[in-house]
């Protein structure tokens, strides 16, 4: 079973990496920010608490997001593995996977990180907010405040992998096909 935590910036281009790299290696792609999306959608009470985080551009806690993976991870009994795009974002949130993912009989297989230019990724997002409907990309204070929560909480899960020796960071500008190359290119050596 190969894992893969694909890791970034809002608009480093997870999602749209996400989509090649399911169908090509056969994975599971759980994108914490669709089920948070399809749970708001559905004004559960756990996407309404999400939303008034990520409408603040703030990061949902810990507990909540873990749990909603952990649920989605278990209604995919037979997938070959996973992909996981938007979480992990904090160390706890690492350590948790680790331990589910162990308790599975299986462990995250390596942490690939999509890096770009803060610039860069504000105007894609703003773009991205212009047809997506998305609150938290339309708002170039909000997505910086986002950037904040990042370089505070998130950055820091590079040295946790690191020490791993499961971190590997690919240039996440250029064309799409590019970056899937350079994507592939890591996952295949592993």
């Amino acid at each position: 079973m190969i894992n893969i935590v694909l890791f970034g910036k809002p608009g480093a281009g997870k999602g749209t990496q996400a989509e090649f790299l399911k169908e090509k290696y056969n994975l599971v792609h759980l994108s914490t920010g669709d089920i948070f999306r399809f749970n708001m959608k559905n004004g559960t009470e756990l996407g309404n608490l999400a939303k008034s985080y990520i409408d603040k551009g703030d990061l949902v806690p810990d507990e909540v997001t873990t749990n909603m993976l952990i649920d989605a991870v278990n209604a995919n009994p037979e997938a070959k593995g996973f992909l996981f795009d938007g979480y992990p974002r904090t160390i706890s949130q690492a350590e948790a996977l680790d331990a589910f993912l162990t308790s599975k009989g299986t462990e995250n297989t390596a942490t690939i990180a999509l890096e770009a230019d803060d610039n860069i990724l504000v105007a894609r997002l703003l773009e991205r907010g212009k047809t997506s409907g998305r609150v938290d990309d339309q708002d170039e204070d909000k997505i910086r405040n986002r950037y904040q929560e990042y370089n505070e909480k998130t950055a820091p899960l590079m040295d946790y992998y690191k020490k791993q020796g499961k971190f590997h960071a690919v240039d996440g500008i250029g064309e799409i096909s590019e970056i899937t190359e350079r994507l592939s290119s890591v996952i295949d050596n592993l």
